[in-house]
């Protein structure tokens, strides 16, 4: 016991006194937490924060490219009859823009997309194809785009070449084969069953079979993209294809599976473009790889790679469809409707310069 007047030998230092108004300046929240303020500040929320944006403004694109035709044509534009026929000539563009989306996003460019559907369409035509009906002509579409792409997903994963130079091969080659087969001549469907999807009696609730299976593949897509591993490895290559590497993705075999991913959406939409046309050209498909690839750059998607979107890039399609549309119901010449088209794509690629700037 510590004797009268001595100092304890082991007394803790008292607290020191708090400095007035300073007593909550500092304070530390929760572990793991983010600071108060500071909530959806990170990349990932910023981008989706941009692409609700930008999807609404495509939104009001349409919606005042709607009001357009509306004012200018209000009898024609808003009919029912315009209305499908619209939903039907983006469904075949969309199909195709869906598997352009997934190129683009890792970083690549397929070109050849619009002559792959010529290839497909006329070599699913051909009388002896005809003679095994509907589901020779499907299946013969689905394998010629397939094969297309993975031709393109050879020569450019396993061959080094520039996506550029060989999708512009495909585009030069699948166009000639297409003339050579059809011999410039246009090939007439005779198969009952084939014709009777673009009929009106085939609607289902008064929506045409095409604009139902484009949404079927925009679901999918949709769905690849963003709920997958091969979508996630899709934006990892276009982010950056070496660290994809060094995290264990098998870049080469990535790459193949897209181009053939695109080179089955191009089989798909060339049996569509069979059914709503009654035929097969080597013409079809002209300018589809500009709608397509335009398509899904308004809609969000960079063209550098990293980043995609199909409902963006679904929307671009409605948007550069009814711009058509207003263009052939008011007798306007479709060399401005392609310098029209032109001026969105390169609008679209300086927005994305300016906002990827820092």
């Amino acid at each position: 016991m510590n004797s009268p007047g001595s100092t304890p030998a082991s007394s803790p230092p008292a607290d020191p006194a708090p400095v007035p108004g300073a007593g909550a300046t500092l304070t530390a929240g929760p572990v793991g937490k983010p600071p108060a303020g500071r909530t959806g500040t990170d990349p990932l929320s910023r981008l989706r924060r941009l692409a609700d944006l930008r999807n609404l403004s495509l939104v009001g694109v349409l919606a005042v490219l709607i009001a357009v035709g509306g004012f200018t044509k209000p009898d024609e534009f808003l009919s029912t009859d315009n209305l499908q026929l619209v939903l039907t000539q983006a469904s075949v563009i969309g199909v195709v823009t869906v598997g352009v989306t997934f190129v683009i996003t890792s970083g690549g460019i397929d070109l050849s997309v619009g002559a792959m559907v010529a290839l497909a369409s006329v070599w699913a035509t051909t009388i002896a194809t005809q003679e095994y009906g509907l589901g020779g002509i499907l299946l013969c579409a689905v394998l010629v785009g397939l094969g297309c792409g993975l031709v393109n997903g050879v020569l450019i994963a396993y061959g080094g070449l520039v996506p550029f130079i060989a999708t512009l091969a495909m585009l030069a080659s699948a166009r000639g084969l297409a003339l050579l087969i059809s011999d410039g001549r246009t090939q007439v469907v005779t198969v009952d069953p084939v014709l009777d999807l673009g009929l009106p009696d085939s609607y289902v609730l008064g929506i045409p079979p095409l604009v139902l299976i484009f949404a079927a593949v925009t679901v999918l897509g949709w769905l690849v993209l963003n709920r997958t591993t091969f979508g996630r490895r899709t934006v990892a290559i276009g982010g950056n294809a070496e660290a994809a590497r060094l995290a264990g993705i098998d870049v080469k075999r990535q790459r193949l599976m897209l181009y053939l991913l695109s080179g089955l959406c191009c089989g798909v939409a060339a049996f569509m473009l069979v059914v709503l046309t009654g035929s097969g050209q080597n013409t079809n498909g002209n300018l589809y790889e500009l709608d397509a690839i335009a398509a899904a750059i308004i809609g969000g998607t960079l063209l550098s790679g990293g980043r995609g979107t199909i409902t963006g890039s679904v929307l671009g399609v409605l948007v550069f469809t009814t711009i058509t549309n207003l263009f052939a119901l008011n007798n306007l010449q479709s060399d401005v409707q392609q310098i029209a088209k032109g001026a969105i794509i390169v609008a679209a690629v300086l927005v994305q310069k300016g906002r990827s700037t820092p």
